[in-house]
């Protein structure tokens, strides 16, 4: 492994959980404009429709996968600013 893959680990780290917040607030405001309930739904939620659980957890996945490769490239290329060196 190289070692800039390895200095890389707690800067991935980092931004891992930052992107999950991030993700997390971007989907509630997606979620409220589409005009649903402040919370989505959970897949267990008995008073929810299939439609309306599924479509709540395509629309989060799609939101945190592209929330956390924003993330990740910016961060990549950060790195790759300050050290010469990418990430990868």
């Amino acid at each position: 492994m190289k070692a800039s893959k390895i200095a890389y680990k707690p800067v991935g780290l980092v931004l891992g959980a930052t992107s999950g917040a991030l993700a997390g607030a971007v989907f509630k405001q997606v979620w409220k404009a589409t005009g649903h309930d402040e919370d989505a739904p959970d897949a267990t939620d008995r008073d929810r429709s299939w439609g309306e659980v599924l479509i709540a957890a395509g629309l989060q996945g799609a939101i945190f996968a592209a929330v956390k490769a924003a993330v990740d490239r910016a961060g990549a290329g950060a790195v790759h600013r300050l050290t010469g060196t990418w990430p990868g």
